[in-house]
């Protein structure tokens, strides 16, 4: 079962997918697609202690983490 993460003020909150399930993987794939284009960073592992941006939404990875835009002032 994949997770996407979404970090926001009150901590995270957390989305389990099915990577075999069209469904659950089409509302995973428009949640990723949502939250980029409202200012969102994605990233996944790419190994210990790594991690990477992606920029298009990945059916592969089993874990995204989403960051909101930093606010500065």
């Amino acid at each position: 079962m994949a997770i996407q993460i979404v970090m926001n003020r009150g901590g995270d909150s957390r989305h389990h997918f099915d990577a075999d399930d069209a469904q659950d993987m089409a509302r995973a794939e428009q949640r990723f697609y949502e939250l980029t284009n409202a200012g969102f960073t994605a990233a996944v592992r790419a190994g210990p202690g790594q991690v990477l941006q992606i920029r298009s939404f990945d059916p592969t990875a089993e874990e995204t983490v989403f960051f909101p835009r930093l606010v500065g002032g």
